[in-house]
């Protein structure tokens, strides 16, 4: 199956530089409404069989454009919602900033069991995001598309892409509606094809604040 994951347009919250991830979470902000009207052009070489979005609104609104290209119905799922910050919710500076990603690689790298302060834990998280992508392919999707979000697509990406490793993750950046593209199978594994940390629809005029979730960090 080749698996298409795309973070969301821009929000208010990316550009506060806030762990903002509770439902239903805010909406688009006008570049992150252009970037998602953006997508049917950037994916028209794709055949998508099936299209996911999460619980959040802004994954929905992303989702939206590509939905009417193609006239799939957008399947809304839990399991590919942000990772749920926790105590750190709402939180910009830099300390929780850290913590949060810090937390999100560390399950990556194995340590399912550790657990996000006030929130869920690795093995919680990869879970419902696992079952998603095996719902999809269960399907018989050839090409499935999931809106997510930027810290939930590199962690599962660095804890299941053969050919991705944590530093890689750590350090290259996903933008809004960045996306990667992976092939394989829930039982045979993932092999990344493309890490695309540029937005795939218009940039910001002026550069904003970095968004944690997304942004490159401090290596481990």
């Amino acid at each position: 199956m080749r698996l298409l994951l795309i973070r969301h347009g821009q929000t208010p919250s990316n550009l506060k530089h806030l762990l903002d991830t509770a439902e239903p979470g805010p909406g688009l902000t006008s570049l992150g409404q252009e970037q998602a009207a953006a997508l049917p052009d950037a994916l028209a070489s794709e055949e998508i069989d099936a299209l996911y979005a999460s619980t959040l609104v802004r994954t929905q609104l992303t989702a939206a454009p590509l939905a009417a290209a193609t006239g799939l119905e957008v399947r809304v799922r839990a399991g590919v919602r942000e990772l749920t910050a926790g105590d750190l919710e709402m939180r910009g500076d830099d300390e929780a900033a850290r913590l949060y990603m810090h937390t999100a690689f560390a399950w990556s790298a194995g340590d399912v069991g550790l657990r996000m302060p006030g929130g869920e834990n690795g093995a919680e998280a990869l879970a419902r995001f696992d079952a998603v992508v095996a719902e999809a392919h269960g399907d018989g999707a050839r090409t499935a598309a999931v809106v997510s979000h930027g810290a939930a697509i590199r962690m599962w990406v660095a804890a299941r892409a053969d050919n991705v490793d944590i530093t890689y993750a750590a350090q290259h950046p996903l933008a809004n509606t960045g996306i990667v593209i992976l092939t394989g199978s829930p039982g045979r594994g993932w092999r990344a094809l493309l890490w695309e940390g540029s937005s795939l629809g218009p940039l910001p005029h002026t550069p904003g604040p970095d968004d944690p979730t997304g942004s490159a960090m401090p290596t481990l």
